[in-house]
């Protein structure tokens, strides 16, 4: 069965750092293209950043930029790594992912995770 699994997600204080997990089963992300995306109450779902399999090229959304890092831990893991966790950054967030390699936009959704950056 294709699916997407994340993990990782919880509560942290201002200023911490959470790194979400996305596991794929049933295929290889080689070809892929994987993106984190969030989703706010009350908001549209935002794609943050993508990794393109067969470059490894990253492009983020500029609120994250300097604080996320994607990146394809093997062919079937892809992380996101987010320090210096604001606020705003309180969402359900989603591993994505699209066989391609140029448009990033996901054909395949995870489940989503919560992450919550509160005192």
């Amino acid at each position: 069965q294709v699916q997407l699994v994340e993990s990782g997600g919880g509560l942290v204080e201002p200023g911490g750092s959470l790194r979400l997990s996305c596991r794929a089963s049933g295929f290889t992300t080689n070809n892929y293209i994987m993106s984190w995306s969030r989703q706010a109450p009350g908001k549209e779902r935002v794609l943050v950043a993508f990794i393109v399999g067969v470059s490894g090229e990253t492009r983020y959304v500029d609120s994250v930029k300097g604080r996320f890092l994607i990146s394809r831990d093997n062919a079937t893991m892809t992380s996101l790594q987010m320090n210096s966790l604001k606020p705003e950054d309180t969402a359900v967030y989603y591993c994505g992912a699209r066989h391609s390699t140029s448009n990033y936009l996901p054909d395949l959704w995870g489940q989503g995770i919560q992450v919550t950056v509160s005192s």
